[in-house]
């Protein structure tokens, strides 16, 4: 997958991911990319270590891996930073 791949999936996953949290008036669209772009590594991980395959390309399934991830990063993130 391409660098312009990771940052338009990377980009979806953590704006969806910042509507889920609740935390999308607080972050801009670079922050988005990054939390996206990390989820996608986080959830990748957590998907290859339970079995399943992480990020394939760009497609549904990598969406979601991602943007369970980033869901994640932004969990342990509010955790963290109270």
């Amino acid at each position: 997958m391409g660098l312009i791949a990771w940052i338009i999936l990377g980009a979806l996953a953590g704006w969806i991911a910042s509507k889920i949290v609740g935390t999308d008036e607080q972050q801009g669209a670079f922050a988005n990319i990054f939390v996206g772009i990390i989820g996608a590594l986080v959830g990748g991980f957590v998907f290859n270590a339970f079995g399943g395959s992480g990020v394939t390309g760009f497609n549904l399934y990598s969406l979601l891996v991602a943007t369970l991830g980033a869901v994640v990063v932004l969990g342990l993130y509010r955790v963290v930073s109270k």
